[in-house]
């Protein structure tokens, strides 16, 4: 039965900035007796969807974290089928992307990929720079800590140069010391397949999102379990540490200096 409440949270916008842990690619596949390069695939066109998506439900922002720094120590072959999964995306789905007006960046450590890999995610970049109706951040070879250290050892050789006052770092200016400079802050979170944590995953930036854990295993994410996601997030009051001011929403408070969303 649909309550005034109900109507009225249908009726708040979208998270501006939506990021997602997409994990349950292995087990999806094991489930049915398949190679993990298998769930690895229908995670692909999973994350297809989700673009898709995002850009009629008006989100912004969408970052997914594709690789960790961590995933390195998977079994060989494991690695080179994701890394061959990725340039085909990158290959096939371009066009695809540049058409719906999607704006794609990648942050993580691109020395540690292949020389035509960071090819294609420069010529990506450079292609869809200039589009505006979705901004689609991938996470590949990324991991929170490490972009944090290097935010750090940024700053402190700006101050070694004097080029920063130490007396004025603040979380604005380190926020953008980070990859993510020119993003807001993710408003939601979601992981998939029922862990429950956040994987190195925008330690940062994460502060003040809310956090959506659901079972559904990533290759079946669909529009379905983005709009339960979303609806959870809308149900929400945040409150950024301040005390609770309902009957307000949360789209009328706002964090305090040094967020972005």
């Amino acid at each position: 039965m649909e309550t005034a409440a109900t109507r009225q949270a249908t009726s708040l916008p979208p998270p501006r900035h939506i990021a997602i842990i997409m994990d349950g690619n292995g087990r999806w596949a094991a489930a049915r007796g398949l190679p993990r390069i298998a769930g690895h695939r229908r995670g692909a066109e999973a994350a297809r969807e989700t673009v898709r998506g995002c850009i009629e439900l008006g989100v912004e922002y969408l970052t997914l974290y594709v690789f960790s720094s961590e995933n390195w120590k998977r079994p060989v072959e494991e690695v080179r089928e994701l890394m061959g999964l990725l340039r085909r995306y990158l290959r096939r789905e371009l066009d695809s992307l540049a058409d719906a007006g999607v704006r794609l960046r990648v942050i993580g450590k691109r020395d540690g990929l292949d020389e035509d890999i960071r090819f294609l995610v420069s010529g990506a970049e450079a292609r869809t720079g200039a589009n505006r109706a979705l901004t689609l951040t991938v996470a590949l070879n990324y991991g929170g800590r490490a972009e944090i250290a290097a935010a750090a050892r940024a700053i402190a050789r700006g101050v070694e140069a004097g080029r920063i006052d130490p007396e004025r770092i603040d979380t604005a200016l380190f926020s953008a010391h980070l990859q993510t400079s020119g993003l807001p802050d993710p408003d939601l979170v979601i992981r998939t397949s029922g862990e429950r944590r956040l994987s190195n995953f925008l330690l940062w930036q994460c502060a003040y999102s809310e956090l959506v854990f659901t079972p559904v295993l990533w290759p079946d994410f669909d529009r379905a379990s983005l709009e339960d996601a979303i609806g959870e997030f809308r149900a929400r009051e945040r409150r950024y540490g301040g005390a609770s001011r309902s009957p307000a929403r949360w789209s009328t408070i706002r964090p305090s200096s040094g967020a972005t969303s």
